[in-house]
């Protein structure tokens, strides 16, 4: 044969399965090709969505926190509020009891003063009886002259 017509030959040839590929294979290679494409975007898209997903949702739990942070801050506050005022009532209870019991001593020392001028009254008008029965060189009788031993004891 001659180098030509096998040329030939073989370039009819390769233009008949290029030709057949072309017809056949190729929209097959395309569609999977296709197919891959869109698997891919789509991939890329499920991830830059999933990307855009987790940046808000940190968001959201950025703000969760400042709004956990600012209820704690307000809790402590009215704790802090709360334990002033149980202080503070406290301390107004202690100072209630504390003028209470005062008041208590007070009147505990008058009564105890009283008593203690009564029984000196008692003791210096024993006394001046006592002197007077011995200037008089004669015995007083304390019964009879009860009246006067008050009014003496009542000045002194």
């Amino acid at each position: 044969m001659l180098p030509n017509a096998t040329f030939i030959v073989q370039g009819l040839a390769f233009f008949a399965v290029a030709w057949l590929v072309m017809k056949f294979g190729w929209p097959h290679i395309i569609a999977a090709i296709e197919e891959r494409q869109q698997k891919i975007a789509e991939g890329l898209a499920a991830a830059d969505n999933s990307q855009k997903a987790l940046a808000q949702a940190q968001e959201k739990v950025n703000e969760e926190l400042k709004l956990a942070r600012t209820k704690a801050n307000e809790i402590i506050d009215q704790a802090h509020q709360r334990a002033n005022q149980i202080i503070d009532a406290a301390k107004n209870d202690a100072i209630t009891e504390g003028s209470r019991q005062k008041a208590l001593a007070e009147s505990e020392i008058a009564a105890a003063t009283t008593r203690a001028r009564e029984d000196l009254r008692k003791h210096v008008s024993a006394l001046a009886v006592t002197g007077a029965e011995k200037l008089l060189r004669r015995e007083i009788d304390a019964g009879a002259h009860k009246a006067l031993l008050d009014e003496l004891a009542a000045e002194i």
